[in-house]
């Protein structure tokens, strides 16, 4: 006989038991780039109350597959043409958070932000990087979804649980307006990525949270957001990464991502009382999980962790001030403009 809880706390178990078991098999499975899974799957529980039909598990798949393969489209105008390729890469992230914002489906708007930016900023360097990220997605998502699947049936949402509700409409001018602050503030690392794309992919997935992020923050609360979100995510991965390094295997893996996963999703379900949104805790697990990966992978390859951890983490801190600076000019501006019209 299956207990049947409240559907917050339903959500709160699935959603980190779905992302531990996701990071801890995808590190186990040794697929590439590894964090991509357990970031697509973190998403997808946060976004999804339901279980996806099989049918519609392919179709995801086969909807990311098109939709990153519009990167591979831009490859040679962004190697003969570079300056009309950047301007084309801004006009489509434009049009892909213009359609999530306006009531499309945010998984596919993030799939073609995600194969606009990491795609297209790899094949630059070498059309086989551009095909081993597009592999990985296809493999990450893949997992996510088998992942999304099992948390689904071992944290159902009671029968009884009331439909998700849909988010706020906006105005063509209120969502054109956040589309272009989201498109400012992932451009510039998308162009960062394009000098070494191999070591900026991490902080190009980093841009594209807080892209999607700055669609829901407002400039007065920006820094305190975006900026402490990211705070909070390094504190966390330090803090797991010390604890990881009593016990290093698999299981402590899978288990201390639970822990943390369950302190942050109580608060993004409203279980404890915090004053922060649930976007704020949704991109501070986003943050823990790609640095953890990163220095995980640091460590197999033999690198130095800690260096190369505060190289990243102060490239995070420097994406996300100049996030808070953008969103905080472009408000004003705007401001302005209403005010003297």
């Amino acid at each position: 006989m299956r207990i049947e809880r409240p559907p917050r706390v339903q959500r709160a178990l699935r959603l980190s038991f779905g992302t531990a078991l996701c990071l801890a098999a995808s590190f186990g499975l040794a697929l590439p780039i590894p964090f991509l899974s357990p970031m697509l799957a973190l998403m997808m529980l946060a976004a999804m109350n339901r279980p996806l039909p099989f049918k519609a598990s392919l179709g995801l798949i086969l909807i990311l597959m098109l939709t990153t393969g519009t990167g591979l489209l831009l490859i040679p105008l962004l190697r003969y043409y570079p300056f009309s390729g950047v301007l084309l890469v801004g006009l489509c992230l434009f049009l892909a958070f213009g359609y999530g914002l306006r009531g499309g489906n945010p998984l596919v708007a993030t799939f073609l932000v995600v194969g606009l930016t990491l795609i297209s900023s790899a094949g630059t360097a070498e059309f086989a990087l551009a095909l081993e990220v597009i592999v990985a997605l296809v493999k990450g998502l893949f997992l996510a979804v088998t992942t999304l699947t099992i948390s689904h049936w071992l944290f159902p949402d009671p029968a009884s649980a009331p439909a998700a509700k849909p988010g706020p409409s906006l105005t063509p001018t209120e969502s054109s307006w956040l589309a272009l602050r989201a498109t400012l503030v992932v451009l510039p690392t998308f162009l960062l990525a394009m000098i070494d794309p191999a070591s900026y992919l991490p902080i190009i997935m980093k841009a594209v949270s807080l892209g999607q992020q700055s669609c829901a923050t407002s400039a007065r609360t920006a820094g305190q957001e975006l900026l402490g979100s990211t705070l909070l995510g390094g504190l966390m991965a330090i803090l797991f990464w010390c604890a990881l390094s009593l016990f290093v295997n698999l299981w402590m893996f899978f288990l201390w991502m639970l822990l943390f996963g369950l302190l942050a999703a109580r608060k993004l379900y409203g279980l404890a009382l915090t004053r922060q949104p649930p976007s704020f805790w949704l991109n501070s697990l986003a943050t823990l999980i790609i640095l953890l990966g990163q220095s995980v992978q640091d460590s197999a390859a033999g690198k130095d962790v800690y260096t190369a951890f505060a190289i990243r983490m102060g490239l995070f801190i420097l994406v996300t001030l100049y996030a808070c600076v953008m969103v905080h000019l472009l408000d004003t501006r705007r401001q302005r403009r209403i005010t003297t019209s």
